[in-house]
């Protein structure tokens, strides 16, 4: 006989396990869009406040072309760091500091 609790830390091990995973997969959407949601929001927010955004709008589709170019790149195991610092631009080992 299984008991209760059991069945109770298998289902939330379950969810523990999938909100993992939708984490990960938001982090490099994230790593790849990143850059031209937050131009594309500053570009908003400058309209909003009455300015130009020319700027912002200009930034967010340069980013947009090179998250672009890393995403048809096919990119494996051996690879993929090569991808994450294509998409932010930088050139190190992938430990970043947030910062782009």
């Amino acid at each position: 006989m299984v008991k209760k609790s059991t069945i109770l830390g298998q289902g939330m091990t379950e969810y523990i396990i999938i909100v993992a995973l939708i984490a990960v997969s938001a982090i490099g959407v994230y790593s790849f869009f990143g850059k031209t949601m937050r131009n594309q929001v500053a570009g908003l927010a400058a309209e909003l406040s009455g300015q130009d955004s020319g700027a912002q709008i200009g930034a967010a589709k340069s980013s947009a072309g090179k998250a672009t170019q890393v995403a048809n790149k096919d990119y494996n195991l051996g690879n993929y760091n090569e991808g994450a610092n294509g998409a932010s631009g930088g050139t190190g080992s992938g430990g970043g500091s947030g910062v782009d």
